[in-house]
């Protein structure tokens, strides 16, 4: 539960968007503090990321569900500060990440308690901030979802953001082909340094013809696609035979034309989902099938947060001319004071 915006009690600062716009749209701004209703944990957020998400909800393009904080921020990391009733398992003080369906750009967030997760070992507490959102997209997306199998190929689009270089990291720590596509030298790189097997500039290169050359004409078992209606024709073509193309993201616009003969001929199926306005019982799965599955690998070290550079709360601007303007590799954090 979120205290009215409106009200003129006060006693945390957040990042409000007064009127939907560029960059500049965001103002740190005293509000009144949230509080945790049943079944819901009080955070003291130590950091939060950037998302497009974000940037979309700051445009005025994407407003957060009924019920959830009006601010931006889809994860975040802390400390618990308060329990709501009928919480068990945490106590204060705690240290968490948590996906959020906003508010993480705050001094304190209440959070659904099944949608907590405990700092990965190894991950610094401002880190895991960078990981429950791109951990329960690509978890539940390829895995949950496309169920890319060992052996398989993965094609990863955008390898170099945050989605894409966990998804490099997971596929492998599993036993799968990666490709990624990036737009430069240096992003190629990074991808390669995480494990990529096949790095295309989409730029340069036509990110078809070069995943059926490292297939040997077969295609891709599974494609992650941030792009939309753009890749939709091209995407299907790269397809392996009982292939899966999962749909996270519409950068490139959101109404293309499928070819469904060519859909039929490989028998591949398509899926779209976000997280966002999921009901908080599937939240709590995905969060659960997460902490089960992909946080023993941190152990291990197969897998590790990515994060290109951490600013002051304040400055989230910054932060999200940086996304906006895809310079970035990873994860940029929003660090609070």
């Amino acid at each position: 539960m979120t205290a009215d915006p409106g009200s003129s009690v006060t006693g945390m600062h957040a990042i409000t968007i007064p009127q939907p716009g560029g960059p500049e749209a965001l103002v740190w701004d005293e509000v009144p503090d949230p509080v945790p209703g049943e079944g819901e944990v009080l955070v003291e957020v130590v950091a939060s990321a950037v998302n497009r998400a974000d940037v979309l909800q700051r445009q005025g393009f994407y407003n957060p569900p009924p019920g959830a904080s009006p601010y931006p921020g889809l994860e975040c990391s802390g400390r618990i500060a308060a329990l709501g009733s009928g919480v068990s398992g945490w106590a204060v003080g705690d240290e968490v990440c948590a996906l959020l369906a906003g508010g993480g750009y705050a001094e304190k967030v209440a959070v659904p308690a099944g949608q907590l997760l405990p700092v990965p070992e190894g991950v610094g507490l401002e880190q895991a901030a960078a990981l429950p959102e791109v951990v329960c997209t690509v978890w539940s997306n390829v895995f949950m979802v496309s169920h890319l199998r060992p052996g398989e190929t993965l094609l990863v689009h955008g390898g170099s953001s945050g989605i894409g270089t966990m998804a490099i990291q997971l596929a492998k720590a599993v036993g799968v082909k990666v490709a990624v596509t990036a737009g430069t030298k240096e992003k190629l790189e990074r991808c390669a340094e995480l494990g990529a097997d096949v790095l295309i500039n989409y730029r340069e290169q036509d990110f078809v013809a070069e995943i059926k050359q490292a297939t040997d004409g077969a295609g891709a078992d599974v494609i992650l696609d941030n792009m939309g209606a753009k890749y939709l024709d091209r995407n299907v073509q790269a397809l392996a035979v009982n292939g899966r193309l999962a749909i996270i993201g519409m950068q490139g616009g959101a109404k293309g034309e499928l070819n469904i003969g060519a859909l039929l001929s490989k028998r591949a199926a398509i899926s779209a989902t976000s997280l966002r306005a999921r009901p908080l019982e599937e939240k709590a799965a995905i969060v659960a099938a997460v902490r089960e599955h992909v946080w023993p690998l941190f152990t291990g070290g197969h897998v590790r947060p990515v994060v290109d550079r951490a600013l002051p709360m304040p400055q989230a601007a910054e932060g999200h001319r940086l996304v906006e303007e895809s310079g970035h590799i990873g994860k940029v954090l929003l660090v609070a004071p």
